[in-house]
């Protein structure tokens, strides 16, 4: 392919509900996509970064620039964007000497793809060797003011289908509302919980209180730089401990893997640079036996789409955050959003990463557009 053009589109979606986690309350999301036009065709990526620098360093008008200022300019200049030559694969290369900006890096390297795989008439399923049609679906249940209003939540995600549950905790909402939760779902359905970072080395003896609920992990408890209080923990606990913020790459996985800090993982393509990292990652935990899930980051449906996608792959062996699209949004901006089917959802099979733009509902949330050339 050949780069012409770069389009940043700012857009915003309100929440069915408010979501809260450790780190925050979301009621909308604020969204950067990006559409990438090329000499044979034109691709869209999502970047997941969010409004604040609160899950990640990464944050959306942080995004916007770094791709303008240095990303974009930097992949349009490189050898294989002058000569016709450039795939997704070469993407993150080109952009290798800037440190950091995971997300905003996977969102250029996901528009190229998409735009590659439609010229191609290839899915993102293919692409990848998914192995499986259909995926299991999980749901992210946020905080809430009471445990009352909590379990009104999962039972209305149990009556609808979903097949794992996963609770978001924090200090002083952790043991109480997961032995209400296990109660409510009995002991048979998989639960889960995610700290997001919440915890500290002296919460681990309080953090193995858990074990007695059967969880199915404990995701990423303590900050993401510490890797050995996570090894610590894992040692200390009868509950898996999965990575999720701590994983930034393929070398990072084998890194915790390897000092017992990490007994599953969390695959977040926006968190490890794109989709080609995360399956790079996927094959490493493949080898090491290690099993992996994919999260989500309240995609829309673009992203939703390639996150199904990813997780048809063999070693995503857990449920992963792959909701139906109504769980967030009362609208997405695609043409046939993902549904849940008997806790199921179908991995799209379309050419791309697997969506249709609904372009009338997406033009009139659009806020802001920037358009820029691939030659100066």
């Amino acid at each position: 392919m050949q780069l012409e053009r770069l389009e940043l589109r700012r857009i915003a979606l309100d929440l069915v509900t408010p979501f809260r986690t450790s780190f925050g309350v979301e009621t909308a999301r604020d969204i950067l996509l990006l559409k990438v036009t090329t000499d044979v065709g034109v691709g869209w990526g999502e970047c997941v970064a969010q409004h604040e620098p609160a899950y990640s360093p990464e944050f959306v008008d942080g995004a916007s620039l770094v791709i303008t200022e240095h990303l974009w300019p930097a992949l349009a200049a490189s050898p294989t964007a002058s000569d016709g030559t450039l795939t997704a694969a070469n993407v993150a290369p080109a952009l290798q000497r800037f440190k950091g900006h995971q997300m905003s890096k996977a969102a250029i390297e996901m528009a190229v793809l998409d735009a590659q795989l439609r010229a191609a008439g290839e899915s993102l399923a293919q692409h990848f060797g998914a192995t499986r049609d259909v995926i299991p679906s999980g749901v992210s249940v946020g905080i809430f003011d009471s445990i009352d209003v909590l379990l009104d939540q999962v039972a209305g995600y149990m009556a609808d289908g979903y097949v794992r549950i996963k609770l978001k905790i924090e200090p002083g909402w952790d043991i109480e509302p997961v032995q209400a939760v296990r109660e409510l779902i009995g002991p048979d359905t998989p639960l889960q919980v995610d700290a997001n970072t919440a915890y500290s080395r002296a919460d681990i003896e309080h953090l193995c209180q858990l074990d007695q609920f059967d969880l199915l992990l404990i995701e990423q408890p303590l900050p993401e730089e510490d890797v050995l209080g996570h090894a610590r923990l894992a040692a200390a606990s009868t509950t898996p401990v999965c990575l999720d913020e701590s994983v930034i790459s393929a070398g990072t996985a084998v890194d915790a893997i390897e000092l017992g800090a990490a007994e599953i993982i969390n695959i977040k393509a926006g968190r490890v640079g794109g989709y080609l990292e995360a399956r790079n990652i996927h094959d490493v935990c493949v080898e090491l036996g290690i099993p992996v899930w994919c999260g989500g980051m309240i995609e829309t449906g673009i992203g939703r789409a390639a996150n199904a996608a990813l997780a048809a792959l063999p070693g995503f062996t857990l449920p992963g955050d792959i909701s139906a699209s109504t769980r967030f949004y009362q609208r997405d901006i695609v043409v046939d959003p993902i549904t849940l089917t008997d806790g199921q959802v179908k991995v799209p099979s379309v050419p791309g990463l697997g969506y249709e733009l609904d372009h009338d509902f997406l033009d009139s949330i659009t806020s802001s557009r920037i358009e820029l050339p691939a030659r100066w």
